[in-house]
Parts: structure tokens; sequence; C-alpha cells
């Protein structure tokens, strides 16, 4: 398998189980699991990808930490803006948010990790 597949395979997964667990939630809280999930695969799916694409490349570090700076960019706005003038509640934004985005960096990890183990 491809580290392309791998890595859509892997946000797939992450994005299926924030779908699954919006199910869960009190439905007052679902508009924000829902928008947090979206806001989190917009922003982190190309970043993922540029940041597969340069395994083995000199530029991985700082696409790395470009990534880094872009989702803590994202959950700061999301808190000071998005869901203040959305009126959503804070906590299940948040939160979401947060969870999807760090599920999305192990999985980032694990496919530089296989992409390590092959070279």
């Amino acid at each position: 398998m491809t580290l392309g597949r791998r890595y859509l395979l892997g946000v797939t997964v992450v994005a299926a189980g924030a779908l699954l667990s919006s199910f869960i939630v009190p439905s007052d809280a679902r508009t924000s699991v829902g928008l947090a999930t979206a806001l989190a695969l917009f922003v982190q799916a190309p970043l993922g990808w540029w940041l597969i694409r340069a395994v083995g490349t000199m530029r991985l570090q700082l696409i790395w930490a470009i990534g880094i700076a872009a989702r803590l960019a994202l959950v700061a706005a999301s808190g000071l803006v998005v869901a203040p003038r959305l009126r959503l509640a804070l906590a299940p934004l948040l939160f979401t948010l947060l969870g999807v985005l760090m599920c999305c960096v192990v999985v980032e990890a694990m496919v530089v990790r296989a992409a390590a183990e092959v070279r």
C-alpha cells in the first residue's frame, strides 16, 4: 500500500470515528461536533498530504512545523472567533477539534514511520 493510500485510509477512519461519536453526544452539541470535525479535516487533510509527500526530503521538518502552527491557529480561531460568532458551545467544539486533529497527527506519524521502515 502506498503512503498516500495509508494516509487516506487513516484520515477516513478518523472521520468515521468522529461521525459516529456525533451520534452519542447530546443534540445541542451535535452542531459543534460536526463543525469541529469539518474544520479539522478541511485543514488537516491537505497539511498531512503535504507532509507525506515530503517524506525523505530536507523540507520535512519545515512542513511539519508549518502544520503544527496551522493547527494551533485553527484551534485559536475556533475558540476566539468561530464559536462566539456562531453562538456554539465552546467545550464540544474545542474537544472535538483537538481530538480529530491529534488523531490525524497520529495517522501522520504512523505513515511517516512506515515510510522510514521501507527505506
